[in-house]
């Protein structure tokens, strides 16, 4: 029995850990993993630098980036997008019919904290239009939420576990 490869998409609004979860997925499944924030056009970084939020126009040339380059990692691999909305996670799915996509939860003060304490192109300031963009995934769409709480290497374990588990009940 052949596995298809895992093409994952580790989403969530910024600041809950995308990169770092995600990095850390991809190393314990042995794929390789992108940031779609180094995907973005630069016209798009330098509107969020200015503290401007991307509209859909924005944002669809660049999922559609995103969504190619999952499908083409040949032997799978994660990618770390915010995928904030249904109709962006719809995009992706639309080019990489396999993906699935891990929903980071994390609470909106903490989300704020972690904001306010790194260095980003994304100000503290855009939080807001993230969390009223964000579209929870719904029970019908590939995939799961996962709090991340704890240890980086702790979060992606529990991921590992439950998409390896996943495979278990429903082989390809």
């Amino acid at each position: 029995m052949t596995t298809t490869p895992y093409r994952i998409v580790v989403m969530g609004p910024s600041g809950s850990g995308k990169t770092a979860v995600g990095a850390a997925l991809a190393v314990d499944l042995a794929v390789d993993f992108i940031d779609a924030d180094d995907l973005h056009p630069a016209a798009n970084v330098a509107k969020m630098s200015q503290g401007t939020p991307l509209d859909d126009d924005d944002r669809w040339p660049w999922l559609d980036i995103v969504a190619q380059t999952l499908r083409d990692m040949p032997g799978g691999g994660v990618i770390a997008c915010s995928a904030l909305a249904r109709r962006y996670r719809d995009r992706i799915l639309q080019t990489a019919p396999d993906a699935v996509f891990v929903e980071l939860t994390v609470d909106r003060d903490e989300l704020d904290r972690r904001m306010r304490t790194r260095e980003h192109f994304m100000p503290p300031a855009l939080l807001d239009s993230q969390m009223a963009a964000l579209e929870h995934l719904a029970p019908d769409e590939p995939g799961f939420a996962e709090l991340n709480a704890g240890r980086v290497l702790e979060v992606a374990a529990r991921i590992r576990s439950r998409l390896d588990g996943d495979r278990q009940e429903n082989p390809t």
